[in-house]
């Protein structure tokens, strides 16, 4: 006799969902802890949460991933569709779709070629918004009594621009230091020139610049991409102080130069552009403050590093919700498709009901005219019958002379007769209890009826064009009404000074009883 085929499978451990789900989890993360992934940006979308959803994908397959909110703020990129980028983060899975998913730590262009086709598709994108126009350019001033330098202070080229303006024109210059590579740092270029634009130049603050260097030195196209991103461009588009654009060497051109009032082709040429020539260098002081934000750099880089050493050996609180905020992102996606389907679906419902009503007229006219037209159908019956029982009668007492025939035939006369009377009272009857009833229902549609609200004491104000006017905003001063009251109409001329000022609700009268029911 064959064995049976599950006797294999008998002693294989049972799992429920949940702990082979957390067991895939473990395997998939432990597996692949860390990873570098290549693909094309697909299905970027950004919930309120401030998480962002993506999907990196190649020629053959498909990945989901997620970026959370706190590192989507500190991307070197912000992902579009269609943009081939490395992502670096850790694989996980998401058990309530049953997928696995990269959580994206890090997100960096795949190549130049990717960095080229992205800024051409931005730099026509700006200038179609017109942020490159020349009209709005602005006129440099002849001789800047403050100027203010956005670039970073432990570089060469705020020593070659403060070098240059000293060695021309010496003038009072304010440095806004920021980071001009890597992440973070189109942030921090855009927040220094809207910050330069917020000064007011009171006595208590410092001066507002009368014109603006955004400075760097040359490198590669993805070291000057921080000049490319949308919100430093936007930033000096918007700029109310002129500005003047020296980022890279001759060659090189980003974004900003097209949106700035002023082109420099390197940073020594902007010092140039800004200031006419004089020969004093009084440089030390601002030497100085570099070194000392080097120090200061040096130092709060050590503490970073130390800090962030003693944080990796710490638990991430914030790991554990991340799965219950994104099925919180689906859930409330799902909520918001049903709540409308419903809506759409009860108004439908409603619509139809609505089309089916009949009017209370409507119904009473059509019993009405039934009623007539059984009436005098009934009547016209019993009058054919009454007749053609006659003439059969007289028919048979003509046939019959014998006077016992007589005298039952005499009898089923008086017998007909008798039901002919009594069918003629039954018709009767009924034709008086129907008027009796379409009477009350009459009298229930008139109780009703506005004429009983103006029996209360209420009336009818209308215009000109016995129009009611149902509303105060409606009615204009000195405009001629007519006003019905229950027993006539009289005119009226409204006053030039109405009053807009709400009544004070009165006591609420009993409801009138004196309707009956419908049904």
């Amino acid at each position: 006799m064959p064995e049976n085929p599950t006797s294999d499978y008998e002693n294989l451990p049972e799992y429920s969902v949940s702990e082979l789900s957390h067991a895939l989890k473990r395997t998939v993360e432990d597996a692949y802890s860390y990873v570098r992934v290549k693909g094309e940006l697909s299905r970027v979308t950004r919930p309120a949460s401030g998480h962002v959803y993506l999907s990196l994908k190649d020629d053959s397959a498909v990945l989901d991933g997620v970026c959370w909110r706190g590192v989507a703020g500190r991307l070197k990129i912000q992902p579009e569709e269609g943009l081939e980028v490395i992502c670096t983060g850790k694989l996980t899975t998401y058990a309530q779709r049953s997928s696995y998913q990269i959580v994206v730590e890090s997100m960096e262009l795949a190549g130049e070629g990717a960095l080229l086709k992205l800024l051409e598709e931005r730099r026509k994108k700006l200038a179609a918004e017109g942020l490159f126009d020349e009209a709005k350019k602005q006129e440099l001033p002849f001789l800047p009594d403050v100027i203010g330098v956005v670039t970073s202070p432990t570089g060469a080229v705020i020593r070659d621009i403060l070098h240059r303006l000293a060695d021309r024109f010496p003038r009072h210059v304010l440095i806004w230091p920021v980071l001009v590579q890597g992440e973070g740092s189109a942030e921090q270029v855009a927040a220094a020139i809207q910050g330069f634009n917020a000064l007011n130049g009171k006595a208590d603050g410092p001066p507002r610049p009368d014109l603006l260097i955004v400075a760097r030195g040359g490198g590669s196209l993805e070291d000057l991409w921080s000049f490319n991103e949308e919100i430093v461009v936007r930033a000096a588009a918007a700029s109310e102080i002129p500005l003047i654009a020296a980022v890279g060497h001759e060659t090189d051109w980003t974004l900003i130069d097209h949106a700035a009032d002023r082109r420099s082709p390197t940073p020594t040429a902007a010092a140039e552009i800004a200031v006419p020539v004089r020969t004093d260098l009084l440089a030390s002081v601002l030497d100085d403050a570099g070194r000392l934000m080097v120090a200061a750099r040096r130092l709060l880089e050590e503490r970073r590093v130390r800090v962030e050493g003693l944080a990796r050996g710490l638990p991430d609180p914030v790991s554990a919700l991340r799965a219950r905020e994104q099925r919180l992102d689906d859930l409330g996606e799902r909520l918001r498709s049903a709540v409308r389907n419903e809506a759409v679906l009860r108004r439908t419902r409603v619509e139809g009901l609505a089309a089916r009503l009949r009017s209370p007229l409507q119904i009473l006219g059509d019993s009405q005219e039934r009623l007539d037209r059984e009436g005098q159908a009934l009547a016209v019956a019993w009058s054919q019958c009454h007749r053609r029982a006659a003439e059969r009668a007289g028919q048979i007492a003509d046939r019959l002379s014998s006077r016992p025939l007589r005298r039952r035939l005499d009898e089923a006369t008086a017998r007909l007769d008798e039901l002919g009377r009594r069918g003629h009272g039954e018709a009767g009857r009924r034709v008086e209890d129907a008027r009796q009833r379409w009477t009350r229902l009459a009298d229930l549609l008139e109780s009703v009826s506005f004429r009983r609200v103006l029996e209360r004491g209420y009336a009818v104000v209308r215009d000109g064009k016995a129009a009611a006017i149902t509303a105060a905003a409606s009615a204009e001063p000195g405009a001629a009404v007519s006003i019905e009251f229950a027993d006539g109409k009289v005119d009226a001329v409204l006053g030039t000074t109405p009053s807009t000022k709400p009544r004070a609700s009165r006591r609420r009268k009993k409801s009138d009883t004196r309707q009956g029911n419908l049904l």
